[in-house]
C-alpha cells in the first residue's frame, strides 16, 4: 500500500506535467526534433539489451536472503550485480560508439546537423550508463519492497527537470540546453540515491573486495541471466522497435504522432505499475513462504483486479481519447480509430497478462527462451510486412499478434505447469466468467454512449472533463457492479482494501 500511494501520487503529478510539456516541446522544438529524440532513445533501448536481464535475475535471487535477513548473502549478491553491470556498461559504451559511426547514413535525410545528433545521443547514453556504474545498488530497494524510495527520488528530480526544460524551450528554444538538463539531473539523482542506500542499509558494502571471484560462487544466477536475456530481448522488440520501424518505413513526423498516443498509454501503464509496485517483491516473498492456498488466493485477487483495471481504462479511453488529443495538441494529431483500437488492445492484453508475468518471475521461470525468441520474430515479421501495407496500424498489429500468442496463450500454460503444478484449464475456467462480464460491460457501455451521449470534437476543456466524468462513472457502475456481483475474488479484494482503509481511519 505504501509503494502504491507514493508511486501513484508522484506519477500522477508527473503525467500531468508530461502532457503539459509535450505540447510545448512539439510547438517550440518541432515534430522532427521530438521524433529524432524518440528514435535515438529507441537505439539506446536496443543497446540496453546488453543488460541481459541481470537486474531481474538478481532481484529474484534476493527474495530468499531478504526474507531470512541474511546480510552477508545480500552483500555478495549486490557485489555480483556490480561486477556484471560494470562489464555491461563498458559493452554498451563500445557498441554505442560503433553504431554512432553510421549516423551520417542513418540520418542522411534529416535537417539537423550531425553535431546536434551526436550531442543528443552521447548525452542520453551517458545518463543511461550511470545506472550501471553508480547506482546499481538500487536494485535492493525493489527486491526489499521499498520501491517507493526510488520513486520519490526519481519522480521529484524528473518533475524539476521537465519544468526547467519547459523554461529553456520557451525562452531560448535551445536544443543543447534542453538535452544537457537530462544528464545534469541524472547525475544528481544517482548521487542522492547512493547516499540514501548508505543510510537505509548501513551494513551494505558499497565497494566489495574480491568482486571478480564472486561470479564463480553463483552459477545458478548466471544461468538465470542467460535465460532472462531472451525475455528482455523480446520485451525490447515488443516495446522499443516501433519508433525505429515507423522512422524506417514512414518518416520522423509519424514517429512524433505515434509518440503522442504512445505517451498516453505508456504513462497509463507506468501509473498502474506504480500502483502495483510492491506486488512483485511481495509475490516473491509469498512464494518464499510456500503457502500454496494463500498463493492461489492472492493470484486470483490480482488477476481480477488487473482485469478490472484493463477493462475500466480501455472502455474509458475509447470514448474520450480522440477529444483529448484535439484539445491537447490539435486535430491534425488525431490518428485513425483503427489505430486507437489497436493501442487499446495492446494495453488490455498487457494488463491482463501482468499477473502471470509477476508470478512467473517470482518462481524464476525463465527457461522458455524459445517463446521469447518466437515472440520477437513474430513481432518484427508481422510489423514489417503489415507496416509496409497499413503504416502505423500494421506495425502495432505486429506487437498485438505476438503478445496474444505468447502472453495470453503460452505463459499461463507454462506458469501453471511448472509453477503452480496444476492444469492450465483451471486458469481458463476461472477467467471465462471475467471475460464474459467484460464483454457484456463493453456492449452495455457502448450502447448507452451511442444512445445518450453526444460526440463533439469541438468540446472545450470543461465540456471534455464533464463528458469524461460521465463516461468514467458509467463504466465504473456497470463494469464494477457486474464484477462485484458475480466474481468472488473481486469482492474479497474490495473488502480487503476497505478494511485497510478503515484501519487507517481508526488509527
Amino acid at each position: 500500500m505504501k509503494n502504491a500511494k507514493v508511486g501513484v501520487f508522484f506519477f500522477t503529478v508527473s503525467i500531468f506535467l508530461q502532457f503539459f510539456s509535450r505540447k510545448i516541446f512539439l510547438d517550440e522544438l518541432g515534430d522532427d526534433f521530438i521524433g529524432l529524440e524518440s528514435t535515438l532513445r529507441s537505439i539506446l533501448g536496443f543497446l540496453n539489451l546488453a543488460e541481459l536481464g541481470i537486474g531481474t535475475a538478481i532481484g529474484f535471487t534476493l527474495y530468499k536472503p531478504l526474507f531470512d535477513k541474511n546480510e552477508n548473502e545480500i552483500n555478495k549478491i549486490i557485489a555480483l550485480l556490480g561486477v556484471l553491470y560494470k562489464k555491461i556498461g563498458l559493452a554498451i559504451l563500445a557498441v554505442g560508439v560503433i553504431i554512432s559511426l553510421f549516423f551520417p547514413f542513418i540520418f542522411s535525410d534529416t535537417n539537423f546537423s550531425l553535431l546536434l545528433i551526436y550531442f543528443v545521443f552521447y548525452t542520453l547514453m551517458t545518463s543511461t550508463l550511470l545506472a550501471y556504474f553508480v547506482n546499481y545498488h538500487a536494485s535492493l530497494f525493489g527486491a526489499d519492497q521499498k520501491g517507493y524510495i526510488i520513486q520519490k527520488y526519481f519522480q521529484s528530480f524528473n518533475i524539476i527537470r521537465v519544468l526547467l526544460q519547459v523554461v529553456i524551450v520557451l525562452y531560448y528554444k535551445n536544443f543543447y540546453l534542453y538535452i544537457i538538463l537530462e544528464l545534469l539531473f541524472s547525475i544528481i539523482y544517482s548521487i542522492a540515491l547512493r547516499k540514501k542506500i548508505k543510510q537505509i542499509y548501513p551494513w551494505l558494502i558499497i565497494n566489495y573486495n574480491e568482486k571478480s571471484s564472486i561470479i564463480k560462487e553463483y552459477p545458478q544466477i548466471i544461468k538465470k541471466i542467460k535465460q532472462v536475456f531472451f525475455h528482455k530481448m523480446s520485451q525490447f522488440v515488443k516495446n522499443g522497435t516501433d519508433n525505429l520501424l515507423i522512422y524506417g518505413l514512414i518518416n520522423l513526423q509519424s514517429v512524433a504522432m505515434f509518440g503522442n498516443y504512445f505517451l498516453v498509454f505508456s504513462k497509463l501503464n507506468s501509473l498502474i505499475m506504480m500502483a502495483f509496485a510492491g506486488t512483485g517483491s511481495a509475490v516473491g516473498n509469498l512464494i518464499a513462504e510456500d503457502d500454496n492456498e494463500n498463493i492461489k488466493k492472492v493470484f486470483w485477487e490480482l488477476v481480477t483486479i488487473q482485469f478490472f483495471i484493463a477493462g475500466f481504462f480501455s472502455l474509458t479511453i475509447y470514448h474520450t481519447l480522440d477529444n483529448l488529443i484535439v484539445l491537447w495538441l490539435g486535430e491534425k494529431y488525431v490518428l485513425s480509430q483503427l489505430i486507437l483500437i489497436l493501442f487499446i488492445s495492446n494495453f488490455f492484453v498487457m494488463q491482463i497478462s501482468s499477473t502471470i508475468d509477476r508470478f512467473k518471475n517470482a518462481y524464476g521461470l525463465y527457461s522458455d527462451v524459445w517463446a521469447a525468441v518466437f515472440e520477437a520474430i513474430i513481432n518484427l515479421a508481422v510489423s514489417f510486412i503489415l507496416g509496409k501495407i497499413y503504416g502505423i496500424a500494421g506495425i502495432i498489429m505486429g506487437t498485438l499478434s505476438s503478445m496474444f500468442i505468447i502472453a495470453v496463450l503460452w505463459k499461463p500454460y507454462f506458469l501453471f505447469k511448472h509453477g503452480f503444478k496444476k492444469n492450465v484449464l483451471t486458469y481458463w475456467k476461472g477467467l471465462l466468467p471475467i471475460l464474459f462480464i467484460f464483454a457484456l460491460s463493453a456492449f452495455s457501455v457502448n450502447f448507452l454512449v451511442d444512445k445518450f451521449f453526444v460526440s463533439d470534437s469541438s468540446l472545450s476543456i470543461i465540456d471534455w472533463i464533464l463528458h469524461s466524468t460521465k463516461i468514467t462513472i458509467l463504466v465504473l457502475v456497470i463494469y464494477g457492479t457486474l464484477l462485484f456481483s458475480f466474481i468472488k475474488s473481486f469482492r474479497v479484494f474490495i473488502y480487503r482494501v476497505k478494511n485497510l482503509i478503515m484501519q487507517k481511519i481508526s488509527h
